[in-house]
């Protein structure tokens, strides 16, 4: 009882910041608080560098061979990512394709992780689980392969998968969006609210993949012409709506708000 009184503040000198519209509804709702919404942002003002030559080498090691399709999730391995999404949408495409799992399931169990081995092979999909080859810096693993950051895998990707039911926002759908990849994206809340109306152009699918989900994602791997349009409009409305610039706005316009003054 203490906390909820007393917690969040509603006092004159402090601001509340939340990342999506239903949190500020929320927030409003419970407790009568008005609060900003700041979303997630990357320095879309700051294209990514070509790869160079370890990165060039991340999709042989990764497993993945040259007739194949590769299709990454960026995600965790958790129930929330939808990652049997991913894992029946790569049985459906038609062609040789290979599934990357970039992360672990970490702290929440591996249940879910056996649960998902199990899915691939019933559908017989060629799954890479690259926790160990994919973390946040370069280096070699313990027995010397090479290790990669994320930003290694993104540009191997022929299309990425964002299944996810629940997300406070989508950091993986801007990484996508600023390595310029062609998503895939179950249409969750937030992603419906904050970040659809913008005007991105992803494949989308709601709760389930249908037979259409799986038409237009293999459209734009028979397109590239068309993938690559798709992702240079994402990359300039994300530039506009969610980049560094747009951040910088938001916190200056909080601070002049508290402080009075630039």
């Amino acid at each position: 009882n203490l906390v909820k009184a007393a917690f969040p503040p509603p006092l004159p000198a402090i601001r509340h910041v939340v990342i999506n519209s239903v949190q500020a509804q929320q927030l409003a709702s419970r407790t009568g608080l008005t609060s900003r919404v700041i979303p997630n942002v990357m320095d879309f003002d700051t294209p990514p560098p070509p790869l160079d030559d370890w990165g060039r080498a991340a999709r042989a090691d990764l497993g993945v061979r040259p007739d194949e399709v590769l299709v990454l999730q960026p995600t965790r391995i958790v129930q929330r990512k939808g990652i049997e999404h991913a894992i029946e949408l790569t049985a459906r495409l038609g062609v040789p394709a290979a599934l990357v799992i970039s992360h672990a399931s970490g702290d929440e169990g591996d249940e879910y992780e056996q649960r998902v081995r199990e899915y691939a092979a019933l559908l017989g999909v060629h799954v890479r689980f690259e926790a160990e080859q994919v973390n946040a810096t370069r280096g070699l693993t313990a027995d010397g392969r090479r290790r990669y950051v994320l930003a290694d895998v993104y540009p191997h990707a022929d299309l990425v998968t964002y299944g996810s039911s629940i997300e406070g926002f989508g950091n993986a759908f801007l990484e996508a969006v600023y390595h310029r990849r062609p998503l895939v994206v179950n249409r969750y809340s937030i992603y419906e609210l904050d970040i659809k109306p913008r005007g991105f152009q992803v494949v989308e699918f709601d709760g389930y993949i249908r037979a259409a989900t799986v038409a237009s994602a293999r459209r734009l791997l028979e397109e590239p012409e068309l993938a690559e349009a798709w992702a240079e409009r994402n990359y300039e409305l994300a530039r506009r709506h969610f980049s560094f610039a747009v951040l910088e706005r938001r916190l200056d316009a909080l601070l002049h708000e508290c402080f009075g003054e630039d």
